[in-house]
């Protein structure tokens, strides 16, 4: 007879994953961005003085002023402020690898950001004799939104998976249960959607279209195309749980989470305040790193699992799911 030994994860052995996805992403956005100002100090001589630095909404023309100095400095800052925040959830939060994925793409995709931000700024305005002739199209704007997300993306698929980490101790004994037979099987499905972030993501994804209409800056329509994407993955989801665990996944299939049955500690009902908690609506992550699927306040499946994580998530009929999950990790221990 053969034994498998199969090393458990214990509350910190995460943080040296979590600090190298923190290093390893912020380094890629400030190396971006200094390359990026310093292209943009090689072009310091073809630029006008002062430069032209906003827009407003249909102004053809520039409506603000600064100089490159006055451009370049709160833009830089704001990367390496975005870059410290993202760190410190990533650092006391990153328990999970989803956490450490969202950490990982948000600050590749804000070094990028950044980036072509200050590239296409300045680009725009080589060899002008007057910023105020300087003009940033639809195209340009889009293109500052779009092209970091594929960087951002590649973050994401090389911070990899939590490993497995099956726990050692039972179930908590005064967990609920639903009685099953020995053999007998069962699957608890339901939908996770509703609450406010479907109203604000119409209103957003509406007033984003008509802008780019009346603006007849065509190429702003990506924007509203994205948010629809983003909202359809953030606000609606399928949950299910089976003799497998515990499976959360968008519409579109991302993002989604999956937590073996015989990671399970314990699941239960929890009242659930998407501000106080977790700060808004969607995919979030809150105090203590745990992650929240938070489409709406009221009860929610709260599922602790070994290494400290655990994730809420706003499901009707919370206690059956929560129920199943614990008799079916029972089983896992068998």
């Amino acid at each position: 007879m053969m034994t498998r030994i199969v090393p458990t994860l214990d509350d910190r052995s995460w943080q040296p994953r979590a600090r190298r996805v923190v290093l390893w992403s912020s380094l890629f956005a400030l190396v971006v961005v200094a390359v990026a100002l310093a292209v943009v100090w090689s072009w310091r001589d073809t630029l006008p003085d002062p430069l032209a630095s906003h827009w407003g909404p249909g102004a053809a023309a520039p409506d603000g002023f600064t100089s490159l100095s006055g451009l370049v400095f709160p833009l830089v800052a704001t990367v390496i402020l975005g870059c410290a925040g993202f760190g410190a959830i990533g650092l006391f939060g990153g328990a999970a690898a989803m956490t450490r994925r969202m950490v990982a793409a948000s600050t590749v995709w804000l070094g990028g950001f950044g980036a072509s931000l200050l590239l296409f700024v300045t680009g725009t305005q080589r060899d002008l004799p007057d910023a105020s002739q300087a003009r940033l199209g639809g195209w340009t704007l889009a293109a500052v939104i779009v092209l970091p997300l594929v960087p951002a993306a590649v973050a994401a698929l090389l911070t990899g998976p939590d490993r497995p980490a099956p726990a050692t101790t039972p179930v908590a004994a005064d967990a609920p249960r639903v009685p099953l037979a020995q053999d007998e099987r069962a699957v608890w499905i339901r939908r996770a959607d509703g609450g406010p972030g479907p109203a604000i993501g119409a209103v957003v994804v509406v007033g984003t279209t008509v802008l780019a209409a009346v603006l007849r800056e065509w190429a702003l329509l990506v924007v509203p195309v994205l948010l629809v994407v983003v909202f359809a993955v953030m606000f609606a989801y399928t949950v299910r749980v089976d003799a497998t665990g515990l499976t959360v996944r968008s519409l579109l299939g991302w993002p989604g989470t999956h937590i073996p049955a015989d990671e399970v500690e314990r699941a239960s009902v929890t009242e659930v305040d998407p501000i106080r908690q977790f700060g808004g609506w969607g995919w979030r992550v809150g105090r203590g790193g745990r992650i929240g699927v938070v489409l709406r306040s009221g009860p929610g499946l709260l599922v602790e699992r070994t290494g400290g994580r655990s994730l809420v998530i706003t499901v009707d009929d919370a206690a059956t799911g929560a129920a199943l999950l614990n008799t079916l990790a029972d089983r896992s221990r068998r």
